[in-house]
């Protein structure tokens, strides 16, 4: 048995993150200790769903006030989790119609009570080939230069965050094709032997 952990994982569009938080389960699973993985995003729809939006995508696009809501509602269901190691993906902003918004402001993260901040990385021109490719979702069109403006607010925006919880901060690089060694990497940093 691991001491109980609650990470939160973050990165923009295009950086893998799901895939990588998804590999990073399965391997601890496999040393028979329970760890899961649940979308911000996702638990923040199931809330959503009750006010008409049936767009995950549109999430972003409704006031500011009621995504701090909904973001409370959600923060609440994921501190509940009892798992050894629980992953929250998620996102260290969300591009609104009014700007930047924290996807983990303060009320956030005196509810989630994270032990661990990790930011998945990768270099700007894969971040844009892998948006480019990815058909799956409803996502804005962007350049490098934007994604470069991208990374720095969520390098800001976690740093933030680690203040504010006393959560140590680590950045893994997901780089194409090496999604085992960024798994492991993230593995080592949250103290969980694999």
């Amino acid at each position: 048995m691991v001491e109980r952990k609650k990470i939160v994982i973050v990165g923009i569009p295009g950086v893998g993150k799901t895939s990588l938080v998804t590999r990073i389960v399965e391997l601890i699973n496999a040393q028979k200790h329970c760890a899961s993985v649940h979308s911000y995003g996702t638990v923040m729809m199931d809330e959503a769903a009750n006010n008409q939006v049936s767009d995950r995508d549109n999430l972003r696009h409704l006031p500011v006030s009621q995504q701090k809501e909904l973001q409370k509602q959600a923060a609440k269901k994921i501190a509940e989790l009892t798992d050894d190691v629980v992953f929250v993906d998620t996102h260290a902003f969300i591009s609104t119609d009014e700007g930047f918004y924290p996807g983990l402001p303060y009320h956030v993260i005196q509810i989630l009570e994270p032990t661990h901040l990790i930011a998945i990385s990768a270099r700007p021109e894969e971040i844009y080939n892998r948006r480019m490719k990815d058909d799956s979702r409803n996502r804005d069109k962007i350049s490098i230069e934007a994604i470069k403006k991208e990374l720095a607010v969520q390098d800001a925006m976690l740093a933030s965050c680690s203040v504010l919880s006393g959560s140590p901060l680590k950045v893994i690089l997901n780089n194409e094709g090496k999604i085992e060694e960024a798994a492991q990497n993230v593995i080592d940093a949250i103290g969980v032997g694999v």
